[in-house]
């Protein structure tokens, strides 16, 4: 039985997919870089922000690939502070149906924005635990951060469902030795062969089902 459920944060909890990739192309585009979407799924979807500057300019040095984090930061907030973040009905229906069958859930993010988003749309209080980028931990694929997550909440990692919906998410989980759920939203399954199950949305799974997956 499923002991714990862990989320990521962007693409499965909230839409913010468009927001960074619109922050990611202005920050590119000043340092001369045409940035498609194409670039977002593959160099950057889901990793920190140095990690992301740091796939695109390859020719800048530590200082200067901050800076460039930095500014693209700064696009996302002020975009972020502007708009209604988009959420993931769905997965927010799941989240509360696990809490009320009593398994302790989690949410992931390689963003330090992570807790003003869940803040933002309501759902901070409802979970065990938030790991996110502003503990200095590893990013993906490394499964630190998803180890991490299991051990707040007081949960073997063998016993974990994570929801992902990016390519790296799902190798870090699998390296953290748990069961993943990979969310397809680019009707490009491919992407997330390495996942246990694949589906469209969290829609497509109850509770239920999730409790009885491992």
């Amino acid at each position: 039985m499923t002991e714990g459920a862990i989320f990521d944060l962007d693409g499965i909890v909230v839409d913010t997919v468009p927001i960074h990739f619109a922050a990611w192309k202005k920050m590119f585009s000043e340092y001369g870089k045409n940035f498609t979407f194409e670039d977002y799924k593959e160099k950057v979807d889901g990793i920190p922000r140095i990690d992301g500057a740091a796939a695109v300019l390859t020719e800048l040095k530590e200082k200067e690939l901050q800076e460039a984090a930095n500014l693209k930061q700064k696009y996302f907030r002020s975009e972020l502070d502007s708009a209604k973040i988009p959420v993931y009905d769905s997965t927010v229906k799941l989240i509360r149906d696990l809490k009320n069958r009593g398994l302790p859930v989690g949410v992931i993010s390689s963003s330090k924005n992570c807790t003003h988003i869940l803040k933002n749309i309501g759902i901070y209080d409802l979970l065990d635990t938030v790991v996110d980028g502003s503990r200095g931990l590893k990013g993906k694929p490394d499964p630190e951060i998803f180890l991490v997550a299991a051990k707040e909440l007081g949960v073997s990692p063998e016993k974990c469902v994570v929801f992902e919906d990016a390519a790296l998410g799902v190798e870090s989980a699998k390296k953290a030795g748990m069961y993943v759920v990979g969310v397809d939203r680019y009707s490009n399954p491919s992407r997330l062969s390495s996942s246990d199950k694949i589906i469209n949305d969290a829609e497509e799974l109850t509770a239920s089902e999730v409790a009885g997956l491992i």
